[in-house]
């Protein structure tokens, strides 16, 4: 097993923090059988398994191998390597490699990298696409209608770099690893842990070996303990522990709650004479109607194969619960601007995925520390919107989180319970939050009469004449999952049917991401009822989270007795993406980590 290939040392402790609601043991018929609802000090199955882990110890450990996660452990290095100090740092990613889970556009800036690594350019880096060309337009049904995109405007791009995400990532972790920063790959921090006077004290890796109806196999083992004197959360959007650490150490007591929206990309070899490197083309309007927020986007790389990326972000404060996403991506590719890519004799998708991605920007950023830790990257959410951007602020939150607990190591003031409050400081002194500060309207601006339109106009208003100095701070009126209407209430969306050329199933769109969990173990989609999906989710919404989820993960079938449905959830196609938690009106998932190394396995997404 994974934990003795690590050659930890033996230190045995059973001291770790539950952070869970608990029920009476599962039985046959639940549709959730996860030991954070049915208790295992309950059930008498778990009645002799011992619950001792093993104990490592760092200095730092940071949970995602992320661009922020990986900027903070680079520059913890660089620090101490120019100090001639010894610092442990590890890095647990629940991906089996190093990028198998992270998805974006992706369009960057370098702002943040040309301060980590300034000689990138000759560090043979995976961005080999600088951006030549910026096309931006609204659509209708059958036309498209060219939006100028001046200097100062968000969406300008000249500077920025098209890049794979998945691919950065992966060059900045050999980097990291040669800096002597401690990865491991297909591991999942299931759990922080708490010491008695309530500081956080390092992470606890999920355990293995539990079966489907929740009750041990002989290959059970008991996930490790990692003891830390400072933690950093760097999970990405929606993090699993960032949203106990929310309600834990009352971190959103000052902030609006977070929104968010769904991007589903795709990956594309085109017909080399349709093919424009370095040329981003982006898009608002149709399919979407003017009070559903989103677009698209499609990036055209500069690879040995002629490769576009193309991808469709909905805001998850739609309204109309028969809204799907995939869907609404999968129809935009027929629009006549773009199809032609797509149907040609030359055309091949290669890939797909999906992933949410925070919208809230600076109303929405919570408290960053709490002693023994703090939040950085998506995870608390740096995304510029309007500029469909957050990598380099993402990086920028890592550099300046490692700073502050280089500092405190520095002068042998890093000891348990350590809070890093001068990463906040510096944060909000830096041009990440300068940078939020000025387009914090945008997108709560879209709550408007006029939807799409109000918004275009105010960000010209307010980015060419106010240059986002305006005096009043809008908000975005409450969380996703109280957006959506009852069914009654709507009207049902008639997509049509793909025809595996230009447009696809849902299905096999899944099989493109090679995605995998293993078969038998508890689903990692729990559900707080099982009887609220049918009761509310399908009674009074018609069952949204089939459309809502890209993967496929839930539906409704027959009753075999005839008398209604019941809700399956198919866990093995999740490819992680967190709208499911974040979507559901009832408020009733809640996305626990799999085994680690399960889920997506992207390559450069």
């Amino acid at each position: 097993m994974w934990l003795r290939s690590l050659k930890l040392s033996r230190q045995i402790s059973t001291n770790f923090i539950r952070n869970y609601s608990v029920k009476e043991p599962s039985s046959e018929g639940h549709v959730t059988t996860h030991y954070s609802i049915h208790s295992r000090e309950l059930d008498p199955r778990w009645k002799d398994i011992s619950m001792e882990r093993v104990q490592d110890e760092s200095d730092v450990v940071i949970v995602g191998a992320g661009p922020a996660g990986l900027s903070a452990a680079i520059r913890l290095k660089q620090l101490a390597a120019k100090s001639n100090k010894e610092i442990k740092v590890t890095v647990v990613e629940k991906a089996s490699e190093l990028g198998g889970h992270t998805l974006s556009g992706a369009c960057i800036e370098t702002k943040a990298l040309d301060e980590l690594i300034p000689d990138w350019k000759e560090r043979d880096s995976p961005l080999k696409t600088p951006v030549t060309k910026d096309i931006f337009r609204y659509l209708t049904e059958k036309s498209a209608f060219n939006i100028p995109i001046f200097k100062s405007l968000p969406m300008y791009n000249h500077g920025n770099y098209i890049v794979r995400l998945g691919h950065v990532v992966q060059w900045l972790g050999g980097i990291a690893e040669e800096l002597g920063v401690d990865i491991y790959t297909g591991i999942a921090a299931s759990e922080y842990l708490k010491n008695e006077a309530g500081y956080i004290e390092g992470i606890a890796t999920n355990d293995v070996g539990i079966a489907k109806d929740g009750s041990p196999k002989d290959s059970f083992e008991r996930g490790m303990e990692i003891r830390a004197k400072c933690t950093i959360f760097s999970e990405g959007c929606h993090g699993h522990l960032a949203k106990r650490l929310y309600s834990d150490f009352n971190l959103r007591a000052n902030c609006e709650p977070q929104t968010y929206g769904i991007g589903l990309k795709e990956l594309w070899e085109i017909n080399p004479e349709k093919h424009k490197p370095g040329t981003i083309e982006h898009t608002t309007g149709w399919p979407l109607d003017k009070h559903t927020y989103g677009g698209s986007f499609l990036y055209h790389l500069n690879e040995e194969t002629p490769l576009i990326a193309v991808g469709f972000v909905v805001g998850l404060d739609y309204q109309n619960p028969y809204l799907s996403p995939f869907r609404e991506f999968q129809r935009f590719k027929t629009h006549p601007s773009v199809r032609s890519y797509f149907d040609d004799p030359l055309a091949n998708r290669i890939a797909y995925g999906a992933r949410a991605l925070n919208e809230g920007g600076i109303q929405s950023i919570p408290k960053l520390t709490m002693p023994g830790g703090c939040l950085i990257g998506c995870s608390p959410g740096f995304m510029n919107v309007p500029k469909i951007k957050g990598t380099h602020n993402a990086m920028k939150s890592g550099i300046l989180a490692a700073d502050a607990i280089f500092e405190a190591f520095d002068s042998d003031n890093l000891s348990s319970g350590f809070e890093p409050s001068r990463y906040e400081k510096d944060l909000r002194e830096s041009w990440v939050w300068d940078e939020l500060y000025s387009v914090r309207n945008v997108r709560p601006s879209f709550h408007n009469p006029l939807g799409v339109f109000g918004t275009m106009i105010y960000t010209g208003f307010s980015q060419l004449i106010l240059r986002g100095k305006e005096p009043w701070t809008f908000s975005h009126g409450g969380t996703d999952s109280a957006k959506l209407k009852p069914a009654k209430e709507c009207q049902p969306i008639d997509y049509p049917k793909p025809d595996g050329k230009v447009t696809f199933d849902l299905l096999s769109s899944v099989a493109l991401t090679g995605t995998n969990h293993e078969g038998d173990q508890p689903a990692h989609l729990t559900l707080r009822d099982d009887k609220v999906p049918v009761a509310q989710n399908l009674a009074i919404y018609d069952g949204p989270e089939q459309r809502f989820c890209p993967a496929g993960v839930y539906e409704y079938v027959e009753n075999e007795s005839g008398d209604g449905k019941h809700l399956v959830i198919n866990a093995q196609n999740c490819i992680h993406c967190k709208t499911c938690d974040i979507k559901d009106p009832s408020q009733n998932i809640n996305w626990v980590t799999p085994e680690g190394g399960g889920g997506p396995a992207y390559s450069g997404m």
